[in-house]
């Protein structure tokens, strides 16, 4: 089972890598290393919470939910978040939500690598960077719109 742990951690590294890629290519607060790093330390929490305990889970005086690890990357990757949200305040703008919920999205990408569900991780990195090459796309458009109206 070791070398199946080892699959996971490392199929959740190069799926966090590729969103960090991303993010460094547009030169966002989290890059690679954040998003490698993020992910592989979720399948690590998933695998930990799921497998890690199988010692004290066949004990029949206790009773472990191996959720619990889990549900706490999900809290912990809020304080991770939260540091890369910024407000300018005299632009009255806020920034980095984006790359927030990046985070956040990495994250349950290397709990479903945990998980051993590759499919699911690797659509939801497909989606991700759709999600955010269109985003891209969109807002890229828009502007040069709003650039187009505002020089006529």
């Amino acid at each position: 089972m070791t070398w199946e742990f080892v699959l996971r951690i490392f199929t959740a590294a190069v799926l966090g890598g590729i969103i960090g890629l991303e993010r460094e290519y547009r030169a966002k607060e989290a890059g690679f290393r954040t998003h490698f790093l993020v992910a592989l330390g979720s399948a690590l929490f998933m695998i930990i919470s799921a497998y890690g305990f199988e010692d004290a889970l066949n004990s029949p005086e206790q009773r472990w939910d191996i959720a619990r690890i889990a549900a706490q990357v999900v809290s912990g990757i809020g304080f991770i978040g939260a540091g890369t949200i910024i407000f300018h305040k005299s632009e009255n703008i806020v920034s980095g939500l984006t790359t927030a919920a990046g985070l956040w999205v990495t994250a349950a990408i290397g709990l479903a690598c945990g998980g051993g569900m590759y499919i699911l991780a690797t659509a939801s990195t497909l989606l991700v960077l759709t999600g955010l090459e269109a985003f891209n796309i969109i807002l890229h458009k828009i502007n040069t719109q709003h650039k187009q109206k505002n020089q006529d």
